[in-house]
């Protein structure tokens, strides 16, 4: 009984040091557990300090712009000093093309039934050239009647002659007397004003009947018909044909009131006309005095010489040379456009971008005139403008001017 006692004893002991023995291995897992999360913390915040160090270095460098990886990244950029040049003065218009002297043609004479209309649009006439023939049946008769009766007033004339003749003859033999004699100088000489009557009727007949054709007044270019065969035409019908004297043109350029100033007769200009490339050179010819009131705008005439390309009413574009001015040229591809117009990027004392709004002047081949907005002594961006924003530092490297 004892030693049943004595057994217990001894697992009882047992139970206590396999019990103790797992209350330690937790501590130390815990431990090492907690010295894991310490290291970690400890690696967490040396991290955070080197990153924010680098940082401020980064900064640091940029602003000193020497040395540091801020520096490195700071893009090289083309720029150009343009000065100022001579250029031509250019004044850019647009208007209508129309026949410097248009010439309405209608009925001259007393009208009739059009017969033949001998013209087309287009076509090219000379001076009295007939463009539409009106039937004159009755105008016809109407003449030889008249021819007819010049020459009963002929006989008739012939005849009072005779009398007359035959009458002085006798007058020596006492056989007719004065008065008789100046009876019959009186009926000659009416017989002899009758001809004539008759024959002033007859070319009257005679220029009527020539005036129901319808000719041209002048040479030219017949463009436009308003009649047609069978159509009764008169002195109510209007303008029946329309044509340009000589073929000569002309472009209505409408200009705004400050650049009419600058315009003057003899002023050179190159007409373009709408859809094509040729260039028509022309002159100033006439400035109007006055201007729109609603537009404010003025209209200078420039003649043209005949071209297929020019058709009246059609719409075109002028440049107009004005003189020479004084001002700066760049390249097309440093001059951009935005919403507020035209502008170009330069680069500032502190090698920053800016924007410079600028009002374009003469197109030529050399590039682009600057009428207002730069100087001429500022460092223009030639290329890679669209990736440049104003504020961005650059490194400018500056080429020699075009011109």
């Amino acid at each position: 009984m004892n030693y049943e006692r004595k057994v217990d004893s001894m697992d009882s002991l047992a139970g206590t040091e396999s019990f103790y023995e797992a209350d330690d291995n937790r501590r130390k897992r815990m431990l090492t557990i907690a010295a894991v999360a310490l290291i970690a913390v400890i690696l967490l915040g040396v991290w955070y300090a080197f990153a924010h160090s680098k940082g401020a270095d980064t900064a640091a460098g940029g602003a000193g712009g020497a040395g540091g990886a801020g520096a490195q990244n700071v893009p090289n950029v083309t720029v150009v000093i343009p000065g100022r040049v001579s250029v031509q003065a250019a004044i850019a218009a647009n208007g209508t093309i129309a026949a410097r002297r248009e010439m309405p043609v209608g009925i001259a004479g007393e009208g009739g039934q059009v017969v033949r209309v001998l013209v087309e649009p287009g076509q090219w006439v000379g001076a009295g050239q007939t463009l539409a023939v009106i039937d004159r049946a009755v105008q016809s008769q109407q003449a030889a009647s008249l021819a007819a009766s010049i020459k009963v007033a002929q006989a008739d004339a012939d005849l009072a002659q005779a009398e007359l003749e035959r009458a002085q003859a006798l007058v020596g033999r006492g056989f007719i007397s004065k008065a008789d004699m100046d009876r019959k100088r009186a009926t000659r000489d009416a017989a002899n004003a009758r001809v004539r009557v008759s024959q002033a009727q007859y070319q009257e007949a005679l220029a009527r009947n020539g005036r129901l054709n319808i000719v041209a007044p002048a040479a030219g270019l017949v463009l436009t018909r308003q009649v047609e065969p069978g159509q009764v035409v008169g002195a109510g019908s209007g303008v029946l044909f329309r044509m340009a004297r000589g073929g000569e043109m002309e472009m209505l350029a409408q200009l705004a009131e400050a650049d009419l100033q600058r315009v003057k007769v003899g002023t050179r200009a190159t007409i373009t006309p709408v859809g094509t490339n040729l260039q028509i050179a022309g002159q100033v010819w006439q400035v109007s005095p006055i201007v729109n009131m609603d537009t404010r705008q003025g209209t200078a005439r420039i003649a043209v010489p005949y071209s297929a390309a020019l058709r009246p009413g059609g719409f075109a574009d002028a440049r107009l040379v004005s003189g020479t001015e004084q001002a700066p040229l760049l390249p097309e591809s440093a001059v951009q456009s935005g919403p507020d117009g035209n502008f170009v990027l330069v680069v500032g004392a502190d090698d920053k971008i800016e924007r410079k709004l600028v009002k374009v002047g003469t197109v030529t081949d050399g590039g682009v005139s600057i009428a207002s907005g730069l100087t001429g002594n500022e460092k223009v961006v030639v290329l890679a403008g669209a990736f440049l924003n104003p504020g961005d530092k650059v490194k400018p490297v500056v080429q020699k001017s075009s011109q």
